[in-house]
């Protein structure tokens, strides 16, 4: 028997939840004064577009510097307190599936994180809420409670997702080649390739093309659809796990 210490870690757009988080964060933040409404309705097509066949780095970009635009010159406590608004949000609309999928992980002894290009502020939260372990985010630049409208590590996308596992694995000890990602975007390559168990969820046609050639698992999840495993050809043991985390989630949406 091994020491070895793993984790599993998960996209939260389209992955947990089943739309865009930045789009529920853009519409508190509207509320709140940050964001004008022209702003918000190009949140809402992009959500849709996200929604609908996945993020690209330009959108992504667009969205990192709309939210770095509007917080600059914010109190840390604003945003703070933002996050009592949209949690209720998230938790709605988080997959049950994804939900099983957690809990299977946490029963297995692995720790279980949140890695997403939102505010740390929203994400640190709302790994709480789910009762994993903890959460990676955009870290935002603070001086003297105020935000000032530049990042303070690199951005939590692409390349920035990989740096985050990599840095908490250096500081947990965890073996990233024992441990799990689960993604629906092909934005986010480095991290399925940082880890030794990459898993597709609801992808994007460039990651099923990527997972597919790869060998790498291809699981759906949806509220309405039965059907969990979409196309694998990765070993029986990846198939058994998302399938046995369907069965999970469901009783799971059931019983709530």
């Amino acid at each position: 028997m091994t020491d070895t210490k793993a984790a599993a870690f998960f996209d939260l757009d389209r992955t947990i939840i089943g739309g865009s988080s930045m789009f529920i964060f853009g519409l508190v933040a509207f509320r709140s004064g940050l964001v004008t409404k022209r702003e918000l309705v190009r949140d809402a097509q992009n959500a849709v577009a996200f929604k609908m066949s996945g993020a690209s780095d330009e959108k992504t970009d667009a969205v990192k510097d709309r939210i770095l635009q509007a917080i600059e010159g914010v109190k840390v406590t604003t945003l703070t307190n933002m996050a009592d608004e949209i949690l209720p949000k998230l938790m709605h609309d988080v997959r049950r599936e994804a939900r099983g999928l957690i809990d299977l992980h946490t029963d297995a002894g692995r720790d279980t994180y949140i890695v997403s290009a939102s505010p740390i502020e929203i994400v640190g939260r709302f790994a709480d809420e789910m009762g994993m372990t903890g959460g990676l985010g955009t870290v935002a630049e603070i001086s003297d409670g105020v935000y000032t409208g530049e990042l303070a590590q690199p951005f939590c996308y692409g390349e920035g997702k990989a740096d985050a596992l990599h840095r908490i694995a250096d500081e947990m000890g965890y073996d990233l080649e024992a441990s799990y990602a689960y993604t629906d975007s092909a934005g986010d390559m480095p991290m399925l390739d940082a880890v030794g168990h990459p898993v597709a969820v609801n992808p994007d046609k460039a990651l099923e093309t990527v997972a597919y050639h790869k060998g790498w698992p291809i699981v759906e999840f949806s509220r309405t659809k039965k059907k969990v495993i979409k196309r694998t050809t990765a070993a029986t043991s990846a198939v058994a796990l998302a399938g046995s985390a369907f069965a999970l989630g469901w009783a799971w949406g059931r019983q709530s």
